[in-house]
């Protein structure tokens, strides 16, 4: 059974849109507590659900899958259980490339395929450095995560648009800068066609429909969720459906027709997207080829 929380839709340099300039550390912030959404994974939470502040990022979910069981570690700078002695080329690899440093705890060991790190690949030298910084000034907090379990090799499918990559003479166009959003923030690891532990973002890029069992923490009974289609498509996606409601959607979890969203949808993350990135997020969304 997976018991999943997933995080969907990212973050590109407030620059682009004439803003002013934000401290490194200042960036990462907004990246990874807002479209980034790493806490959903990575910090723990209480009986009823709810995230426990002061052992933020301390490791989170627990992942049981056919493949794997992980449960998200711990990304604090505590030196024993964290990652207080990687490197900043050390948490680089292991964002973009999912892979441990060779010393220490786990040393060598590869991150689940839950870490998407076939998405992060797109992010940009500067919003890379951008995310180790924050999470270099978190607070430390010591919890040691439990050991993965491997029953297959690890796999990440390749995603189009971050191996094809980004750079910022691209984000002129918002199209391509809400690609870039998108991208970094994996939304597609969860509405994209899915079957068999392979995505298919060839054929079913933006469809949805993969099942997720509900959450830890969750009342006993809760109904599974199913990601939805969000291709262009008028009838079985978000086609017919304005701005306004597709904004809505991401940043407070409601649907067109009044129904409250369910996790793993990040949306009290996306709810501090600036309204530039929203937007560019919503104009790439609309060139999502649509499919039923």
């Amino acid at each position: 059974m997976f018991r999943i929380a997933i995080a969907c839709c990212v973050v590109l340099s407030v620059a682009a849109h004439g803003a002013k300039a934000e401290t490194l550390t200042a960036r990462g912030d907004y990246l990874v507590n807002t479209i980034m959404a790493c806490g959903n994974c990575h910090s723990p939470r209480d009986g009823e659900g709810r995230m426990i502040p002061d052992k933020a990022f301390s490791g989170g979910l627990t992942f049981d899958t056919p493949a794997f069981v992980a449960t998200a570690p711990n990304i604090t700078p505590d030196a024993e259980t964290g990652i207080g002695r990687w490197s900043d080329a050390e948490i680089r690899r292991a964002l973009i490339d999912g892979v441990r440093p060779d010393h220490g705890h786990l040393a060598g060991v590869p991150l689940a395929a839950i870490m998407p790190a076939n998405f992060y690949r797109a992010l940009l030298p500067e919003d890379l450095d951008a995310v180790v910084a924050y999470l270099r000034s978190i607070k430390p907090v010591r919890n040691e995560s439990p050991v993965p379990v491997y029953k297959a090799p690890v796999r990440r499918d390749p995603y189009p648009d971050a191996e094809a990559g980004f750079d910022k003479k691209m984000f002129a166009d918002p199209v391509r800068r809400g690609a870039y959003l998108v991208t970094v923030g994996h939304c597609m690891e969860c509405h994209t066609a899915w079957s068999r532990g392979v995505s298919d973002f060839r054929n079913g890029l933006g469809r949805g429909g993969r099942t997720f069992p509900a959450r830890e923490g969750a009342p006993a009974g809760t109904p599974d969720s199913v990601a939805a289609n969000i291709t262009s498509d008028p009838a079985a996606g978000i086609g017919a459906w304005s701005d306004a409601e597709i904004g809505r959607a991401i940043t407070e979890g409601i649907s067109r027709d009044g129904r409250r969203l369910k996790p793993p949808m990040a949306y009290a993350y996306y709810a501090g997207l600036t309204p530039a990135d929203l937007a560019d997020i919503v104009a790439y969304l609309r060139t999502v080829p649509p499919l039923q």
